[in-house]
């Protein structure tokens, strides 16, 4: 019998009143699987960091949950970085995700390149540097089992994790995927090159499989035949596609020894409830609640 995993749950903070309801209503109904932590985006391009930083505090007065900030390299100089950091840590937040970030309205048929904010990081590698020197935070990095889209290869993307872990980085949350023996071989790689912190798989539900091919080949990760021809022939009906196939996809990385999951929910609770409902006995029940933590 498959052990329980145990969750986790990505939000990007909102931008109007009625998207502010929402993420607290989303919050509410995926309450019941008890998630480790929430992680708070930053948005391309720097664009979200006053909503981010308002939706940390709010969720530090709830104690049932444990908000993980995103720091990014975009949109800022360092002193403004390190302040938001300590901030944080006098609101009792110990974690950070750590990520170098994306700028925003980025051409895809172009070359990516990256340009740092005058003053500001240029890598994740000197933001986590800071945060050591500034306190003893928890880092959380990202991790590419496909290979980070700038990077050359995959040796690139091992070497520069290496450094993060160096640096004081413990813990690695992947970019979504959707081929398990890519992950695996990733991992396999990284355990005989002894790297060996924790490593948590990153789960898209799929909304709108065209929007997420796209997103996808942004990205660097690719889509098994198997599941595009799945799509081809279920359009216009792909809710319960979509639950079935990331539950077979977390139940097989369960099996496997990672017994965590983190979820980009982009602030829904339909699709990653009935999944975390589908790996674990407890209902999701998807109905408004007025309270935000009843």
């Amino acid at each position: 019998m498959l052990t329980n995993p145990r969750f986790s749950f990505e939000f990007f903070p909102p931008k109007t009143e009625k998207m502010h309801r929402n993420l607290w209503l989303t919050l509410n109904k995926l309450k019941i699987f008890y998630p480790q932590f929430v992680s708070i985006t930053y948005g391309a391009g720097g664009t979200t960091r006053k909503r981010t930083h308002e939706t940390i505090k709010k969720l530090t007065y709830r104690p049932a949950i444990k908000p993980i900030p995103h720091l990014t390299c975009i949109g800022d100089k360092r002193s403004s970085i390190r302040k938001l950091a300590i901030k944080y840590w006098e609101l009792g937040i110990k974690s950070i995700v750590v990520i170098r970030g994306d700028l925003e309205n980025i051409d895809l048929t172009k070359e990516r390149k990256f340009i740092p904010f005058p003053s500001g990081y240029k890598y994740a590698s000197e933001l986590i540097t800071d945060l050591k020197k500034i306190k003893d935070f928890e880092i959380i990095v990202a991790v590419f089992p496909e290979k980070h889209p700038e990077s050359r290869n995959i040796q690139e993307d091992i070497d520069n994790l290496k450094r993060k872990i160096d640096l004081g980085a413990t813990k690695g949350i992947t970019q979504f995927f959707f081929n398990n023996n890519k992950f695996y071989e990733f991992n396999n790689i990284l355990h005989k090159k002894n790297i060996n912190i924790p490593i948590i798989p990153g789960i898209l539900p799929i909304i709108n499989f065209e929007k997420l091919s796209e997103l996808a080949q942004n990205c660097n990760a690719s889509i098994p035949k198997t599941i595009k021809n799945l799509y081809e022939r279920k359009k216009g009906n792909e809710f319960n596609l979509s639950v079935d196939i990331a539950t077979k996809q977390c139940l097989d990385l369960v099996s496997n020894g990672f017994k965590d999951l983190h979820f980009y929910t982009l602030n829904r609770a339909d699709l990653t409830g009935k999944i975390c409902s589908n790996l674990t006995k407890r209902q999701f029940i998807d109905k408004p609640y007025d309270a935000f933590w009843s």
